[in-house]
């Protein structure tokens, strides 16, 4: 893996950026406004992964069966349209590693489950340049676990499965990359634990974003 990798595919809840209290907030906001009981912190942070409809499927009574399940998931997009940015910020330590992965000249893109307006909204503010491939959930790409997503990305940055890394947070980003072939990097400190990661198979583990430097190919002295 280490003398092969050129291109790295993020995730980007509890990922590249902390995006748990904005999360938060829309979901209470949805909750108001349609008469359900308002979550915690750790309670929505168990909720995400794998779309908003899922969140609030798990934030209502019924989930998807319940009738007032489209509405609540329509309030949760219109506060989360307006707000998605009051508190989301990087990790730690992001910013540094997309900076040195940028120099080295390694391709990046994001792969999410977020809505697709929400992913490029944020990608744009937070990243720039840096990462010109954002991929969200959007009509006529499968959601994560699917592979869709990563293999659309792969195409437009030109890269091939066995120069790819996917590094995520969760165990949808697991199957993911297992679904696509490439190989995966678990990332600690997002929205999923150590233990919970590796009951649900992840072989590779870092706490810190440079750990991630290990994984790639070593960079050449100068001559």
């Amino acid at each position: 893996m280490k003398t092969e990798v050129n291109t790295v595919l993020f995730d980007l809840d509890g990922t590249l950026l902390d995006t748990l209290q904005d999360l938060t907030n829309s979901t209470n906001a949805a909750m108001e406004k349609m008469g359900f009981a308002p979550h915690t912190l750790d309670e929505v942070r168990r909720f995400v992964g794998n779309g908003i409809g899922n969140l609030i499927a798990r934030s209502i009574p019924g989930g998807k069966e319940n009738p007032r399940f489209a509405g609540t998931l329509e309030a949760f997009k219109e506060h989360y349209a307006k707000h998605c940015l009051d508190k989301t910020r990087a990790y730690p330590g992001i910013m540094e590693l997309l900076d040195i992965l940028q120099k080295r000249g390694i391709r990046m893109g994001i792969i999410s489950n977020k809505a697709d307006f929400a992913v490029k909204s944020l990608c744009e503010k937070f990243f720039g340049e840096q990462i010109p491939v954002a991929v969200g959930e959007r009509e006529g790409v499968r959601r994560k676990p699917a592979p869709d997503a990563v293999l659309a990305a792969m195409e437009e940055l030109g890269s091939r499965p066995e120069g790819t890394l996917y590094v995520g947070d969760s165990d949808v980003d697991i199957d993911t990359a297992r679904n696509a072939g490439i190989a995966c990097v678990s990332c600690t400190w997002g929205f999923r634990d150590q233990t919970f990661l590796k009951e649900h198979g992840a072989e590779n583990l870092i706490h810190q974003p440079q750990e991630l430097l290990l994984f790639l190919p070593p960079v050449s002295d100068p001559a």
